[in-house]
């Protein structure tokens, strides 16, 4: 049986050249390196210069990734970019991407699905792909979050940064089997019952501002854990796979 897979031929990423240690961060809030670097691993994140937009970073990232593909940009009729930090409420941060690249036809919008968001965007690419509503695809995640932190919530600020990834991804005949290139299976879940347990006090409906990270670590954690590991057992079985 012969299926389209969606195929990721280039890769790309940008960081801001701003770089905040652990040490730095320990003299802002009561916080050590040892302690950060005990419980996350973290040593330093980079931060987005005053003048550096998530758009600055979803391009930078998504040149990369054109070149890494070695393809021509006009090639591209969809741009997905995951984001929780849009340049604007609207329109899309997307198509600020789209403009500076000198593409004015196709489809190019946002998707906010925070940590998961760019394998929500991915998920989606693989569909337009699948069912021809796309043939070659940008798929970014650009997060400028240091915009979202207290500064002073020491259980939140030293957990986040700011950085874009980007891939291209097309369409290949694949055998329907397990030996195909390509994405072979995806599957998304949320569940809103848990939505107190990792979000942002403030938004344009509620507070008509931005707001800042709020988060219950443990509870965070234990789900991320629990989840991720029901979500790869649910992958494994829809391809016949085993761990």
């Amino acid at each position: 049986m012969s299926v389209i897979r969606t195929v990721v031929t280039g890769v790309g990423s940008y960081l801001p050249s701003r770089v905040v240690t652990n040490e730095d961060i320990s003299k802002i809030v009561d916080t050590t390196d040892e302690w950060i670097v005990e419980r996350t691993g973290i040593h330093s994140r980079h931060i987005a210069a005053e003048d550096e937009l998530t758009s600055h970073l979803a391009l930078a990232a998504a040149r990369n990734a054109i070149a890494d593909a070695g393809i021509d940009v006009q090639e591209i009729d969809t741009i997905i970019l995951a984001t929780t930090t849009p340049d604007n409420t609207f329109p899309a941060t997307a198509t600020a991407v789209q403009a500076e690249l000198g593409l004015h036809h196709g489809a190019a919008f946002d998707v906010q699905a925070v940590c998961s968001g760019f394998v929500y965007a991915m998920t989606i690419a693989d569909t337009f792909i699948k069912t021809g509503q796309s043939k070659t695809a940008l798929v970014i995640g650009a997060e400028t979050f240091s915009r979202l932190l207290d500064w002073t919530d020491r259980t939140t600020c030293v957990l986040f940064g700011d950085g874009a990834g980007a891939a291209i991804v097309t369409g290949e005949q694949g055998a329907g089997t397990n030996a195909d290139r390509g994405i072979l299976t995806a599957h998304l879940h949320s569940d809103g019952r848990y939505k107190e347990k990792l979000y942002v006090d403030g938004g344009p409906s509620s507070t008509q501002s931005t707001g800042h990270v709020r988060m219950e670590g443990r509870e965070v954690f234990r789900h991320a854990v629990v989840n991720i590991a029901e979500a790869i057992k649910e992958s494994l079985e829809a391809t016949g796979l085993t761990a």
